[in-house]
């Protein structure tokens, strides 16, 4: 039977993919205690990466938007495999933290990784509100436009 959350994902739309693999020398996500810390997800969408560029060049601040949403749809993966598969035992989602590809004129940074706080909000109402930073960065992994990370509490 589907939980809470899940029944809330498939009102948005959303199904979850499998979370993607890590492309380097560290595990997707850790649990330490309560707390589960999702490392830095980016926009893969079937294991490619779905937004290249460099938002404020390349890409408009909308596509910064989408790819900070791809980045959390993974980091829900990240959480659902975390907790067993049950997101309803998340409690908050404690702390999002976004780097954004951009030039060095882009100012709008905070709104380009609302697209993963407001996705946050929209899955979890206020358990999904959270603390977070949002910053430029001059290049990311495999030249993604965001890239996303993430601290959850679980009961």
């Amino acid at each position: 039977m589907a939980g809470t959350v899940d029944r809330r994902l498939q009102e948005l739309g959303i199904s979850l993919p499998s979370g993607p693999a890590p492309v380097a020398n560290y595990v997707p996500y850790v649990v330490h205690g309560k707390l589960v810390f999702v490392s830095g997800q980016v926009p893969f969408v079937d294991g490619k990466l779905a937004f290249v560029g460099t938002v404020g060049s390349t890409l408009a601040l909308e596509d910064g938007q989408a790819a900070a949403r791809t980045c959390a749809i993974n980091i829900l993966a990240q959480v659902k495999a975390a907790c067993g598969g049950d997101l309803d035992r998340v409690t908050q989602c404690v702390r999002l933290g976004g780097y954004v590809n951009a030039t060095p004129e882009f100012r709008q940074h905070p709104q380009v990784v609302n697209g993963a706080s407001d996705l946050m909000v929209a899955v979890f109402g206020d358990r999904g509100r959270h603390a977070r930073f949002a910053v430029g960065a001059g290049s990311l992994p495999g030249g993604a436009a965001v890239e996303i990370e993430g601290i959850f509490e679980i009961a």
